[in-house]
């Protein structure tokens, strides 16, 4: 299922200090999130629900959207599935799109297959 860390979260004491140091081991920041991101191939993603209730662990709700499926981005070309870990940390499965990001509300991800099923037909 996972396929390596798309993203992660470090406790700093000097937040500037400490980007100027990762930038200058050529890391680039590109965003500031407070979640941790494990990246999936799409089709992992699918059954992500599945596989995490196998597991005991409950997808959970995401930007007003109910966890019955992943979630997509457009605006971003992402799609991920929400949940918590045993101390309620944020958890992320995330995988890029196979598309460039459009300016479009956030969807479910059968939501995104039929548009991009309609808008190549």
């Amino acid at each position: 299922m996972i396929k390596g860390l798309y993203e992660a979260h470090l406790p700093v004491s000097d937040l500037e200090r400490a980007i100027e140091f990762y930038e200058g081991l050529g890391l680039k920041l590109a965003k500031k999130y407070k979640k941790i991101a494990f990246r999936v191939e799409l089709e992992d993603l699918r059954t992500a629900k599945e596989w995490l209730q196998e597991r005991g662990i409950a997808m959970r709700e995401a930007f007003g959207f109910q966890p019955v499926e992943p979630i997509v981005m457009p605006d971003q070309a992402h799609a991920m599935v929400y949940f918590h870990d045993p101390d309620g940390n944020s958890l992320e499965f995330i995988c890029r799109l196979d598309s460039e990001p459009v300016d479009e509300p956030d969807m479910y991800l059968s939501e995104w297959e039929a548009h991009v099923e309609v808008k190549s037909s």
